[in-house]
């Protein structure tokens, strides 16, 4: 690749990262949005964060449980080989709660969402030709969306996990691939509402973002390494929402009216 294609793919990556922070600005202008979108984060972060504490204390049980094998092995060995159960028992779980959290958020904070993603279309000029969705129909595709994503990023995260232990690899470019691959079902999850009001189906909207794949990426990674960060999710979800529908509306070639606040 020559070194003007690399620059310019760089440059669109950051484009994505800006989308987060133009979400940001929008949602941080109105305090009580603000509040309001952070009451679904802070809610499933908490259930989380008891599901962990469980898991943390019943460690290692589910070690002793994998491991029987290791019962007649000299002390040494048997505990040094539960250990290694408890860190993976561990380490899944926190891979698991990073993978699915966005998209158990998202369907636990619909309500709170759909506000703040109208309130970006509205301000950027509303959304011509909407197509409006009864209640259970719009609510069963969403589900259904929700739990393909799900599936695929809890399928792919257990992958890496397994990549994990190869020396070398496992810690330099599979924590890459394991940002590149959250961050883009992140970006397909956080443009849902946008895709959906104007008509398109999951399948439309991944292809829409993989047009412009080093946007979307550079959008769903900084939003994917802020949510790493402890209630990280917390404040930035809902802003995130908001660059969702921002970067939308790139992602479907449509003019966005300057609004007060971008």
């Amino acid at each position: 690749m020559s070194p003007a294609p690399a620059r310019s793919v760089v440059r669109q990556f950051f484009d994505g990262v800006a989308y987060l922070g133009r979400g940001l600005r929008m949602w941080g202008s109105d305090p009580r949005l603000m509040l309001f979108g952070a009451l679904p984060a802070l809610i499933v972060a908490a259930v989380y964060l008891a599901v962990l504490i469980v898991l943390f204390l019943n460690a290692p049980a589910l070690a002793e449980w994998a491991t029987p094998f290791a019962d007649e092995w000299d002390e040494g060995w048997r505990t040094a080989v539960r250990v290694t159960a408890v860190i993976a028992f561990l380490a899944l779980g926190g891979l698991l709660v990073v993978y699915t959290y966005t998209a158990i958020t998202l369907a636990v904070g619909d309500p709170f969402y759909e506000k703040i993603w109208r309130s970006v279309e509205n301000r950027l000029g509303g959304i011509p030709n909407e197509v409006e969705l009864a209640f259970w129909p719009s609510v069963l595709r969403g589900v259904l969306d929700a739990l393909r994503i799900l599936i695929a990023t809890a399928l792919i995260g257990i992958c890496l996990f397994t990549l994990g232990f190869i020396p070398l690899i496992g810690q330099t470019v599979v924590p890459v691939l394991g940002a590149a691959v959250a961050g883009w079902f992140l970006t397909v999850e956080l443009t849902g509402k946008a895709f959906d009001a104007r008509g398109r189906t999951l399948r439309e909207r991944r292809r829409s973002l993989a047009a412009m794949r080093p946007t979307a990426l550079g959008f769903g990674v900084a939003s994917y390494l802020v949510f790493l960060i402890p209630f990280g999710a917390v404040f930035v979800m809902p802003a995130a929402v908001a660059g969702g529908a921002l970067l939308s509306r790139q992602a479907l070639a449509e003019e966005d009216p300057p609004a007060v606040g971008l």
